[in-house]
């Protein structure tokens, strides 16, 4: 089952994209989103199969949003007072939504930590979309000066992941 973070993720990226249509099956999970000029349409299917001759399904309804503004999670709120960030320093972003790994399995090391030197074709970490790890690599020479995700967190398309202090 598609976890509602995932499903958000899957919509924004629908609605972002110039797709008119998207349809994933997986384990007996659909979902199909489709959209129109201004309307976004979800629809999830959970489909159970039994020692029956027929299938039991169970449909999610429907879910028509037409050009309303969209209600999110309150953001966290900042300190009022940051630190200054060093000038210069290059951001590594992501380059799609996902979730941000810092190692390629639980029990691997970390691609990165602070202070590690990195070239333009280093991996410094994976960022995982719809079951596809994708490996971000630095395209900058340098020193990481700061990881600014944790490990499993849900990453934004441009949202950025180090600093470096380019060489």
């Amino acid at each position: 089952m598609l976890k509602v973070e995932e499903i958000r993720a899957i919509i924004e990226a629908v609605d972002q994209s110039s797709l008119t249509s998207f349809k994933f099956k997986q384990d007996g999970v659909k979902l199909h989103i489709s959209k129109k000029a201004g309307e976004v349409q979800v629809v999830q299917q959970v489909v159970q199969e039994q020692a029956q001759p027929a299938p039991v399904k169970k449909e999610a309804p429907a879910v028509a949003v037409t050009n309303a503004p969209v209600q999110e999670a309150p953001a966290q709120v900042q300190e009022e007072v940051e630190a200054p960030r060093e000038e210069g320093l290059v951001e590594i972003v992501s380059p799609m939504v996902g979730t941000f790994y810092a190692a390629a399995s639980p029990e691997a090391d970390n691609y990165v930590a602070v202070g590690d030197r990195v070239t333009e074709t280093s991996i410094v970490c994976i960022v995982e979309a719809m079951k596809l790890f994708n490996e971000i690599e630095a395209e900058v020479n340098g020193e990481i000066v700061e990881i600014l995700v944790e490990d499993g967190q849900l990453v934004e398309y441009g949202q950025p992941l180090f600093l470096v202090r380019p060489n």
